[in-house]
């Protein structure tokens, strides 16, 4: 099969073998691939948890049709348009798990469906589980223009918010938040930031913060959230480290959680996947939870691809068609 595979000299296209199905895989042909930041850490070869390693398959999620079932494997049968995070994406051929996997809605296209998973299972950990928003609760929302950042103003909104913030440093990209639940916009460019999110919640701060930047934005996260308020840690965009005021953190009384896909278990994830499904997934077939899509390229041009999301150029998904 043909497949985008990490090298030395970047992202390759090359022939691949297939991959075999055990007893408790399915089996996927590939129609689109969406790409994710974490792809860029694996260009070089790295890990992202057990996915990845030099000369391996790139890519976290995908859209397609089941063609071969591992024999333990109930509930889905060949022919079924599924879609999953998993790793192998950029390939004609992935292997996946069956509890991982959406049914694709009827109506959604395949380019469409690639673009969710990952989104809906990362934001919804991240807000509903550990961030434990309330209705009626105050959220904002770090790196709002990114596929995920996006998707967590639709989950937040959906789930009952009062007010939902997004950040964004990109003006044009900043104009748009609105379209997709964010109540006002906070430009964190601004070093008055913090001030924007306190004028929109009375001085008081937002109660659920979602932090796709930590880095030198830490302590500034913590002035912006609520006396006993959460702090969601999805992301390091600006950095993995930087000073952090742990008197700021004590007197606020801040819970400021981690969160990373990368050390949990299958059946944590797969519990991951079930509350989306209770959750999100009527919001999501209803067209509700959607994404926008920047651009799909070829299989053969995902390095322009990869290349187009490390320069930070898009706004929304990328995607790939195999």
């Amino acid at each position: 099969m043909r497949a985008i595979v990490s090298s030395p000299d970047g992202p390759i296209l090359v022939e691949h073998p297939e991959p075999l199905p055990g007893p408790d895989d399915i089996l996927v042909k590939v129609r689109t691939a969406a790409l994710n930041r974490a792809d860029l850490g694996m260009l070089r070869g790295g890990a992202h948890g057990r996915t990845g390693g030099m000369g391996q398959p790139l890519g976290l999620e995908w859209a397609g049709e089941i063609v071969a079932l591992g024999e333990n494997v109930s509930g889905w049968k060949t022919g079924d348009r599924v879609m999953a995070t998993g790793g192998g994406a950029y390939a004609e051929f992935a292997l996946g798990a069956a509890r991982r996997m959406y049914a694709i809605p009827p109506n959604m296209s395949f380019e469409t469906a690639a673009t969710l998973p990952v989104a809906l299972n990362t934001m919804h950990d991240a807000i509903v589980t550990n961030g434990q928003l309330k209705p009626g609760q105050s959220i904002l929302i770090q790196g709002a223009s990114s596929g995920v950042g996006l998707m967590g103003q639709q989950i937040a909104k959906l789930m009952g918010a009062g007010l939902v913030l997004g950040s964004s440093t990109n003006p044009e990209r900043r104009a748009r938040l609105t379209e997709f639940g964010a109540d006002q916009a906070i430009d964190t460019s601004d070093p008055e930031w913090v001030k924007q999110v306190l004028d929109a919640t009375d001085g008081k701060g937002v109660d659920v913060l979602i932090d796709q930047l930590s880095g030198s934005f830490a302590n500034g996260s913590l002035l912006a959230t609520k006396i006993g308020g959460r702090i969601v840690n999805v992301g390091r965009l600006a950095g993995d480290k930087a000073e952090f005021n742990f008197d700021l953190h004590a007197l606020r009384r801040i819970n400021y959680v981690g969160v990373t896909f990368r050390t949990r278990n299958t059946a944590e994830v797969e519990r991951i996947v079930e509350l989306v499904q209770r959750d999100l997934y009527s919001a999501m077939a209803d067209g509700r939870l959607s994404l926008p899509i920047d651009q799909v390229f070829p299989l053969e041009e995902t390095p322009e691809a990869l290349r187009r999301m490390r320069k930070n150029q898009h706004f929304g998904k990328i995607a790939v068609r195999t």
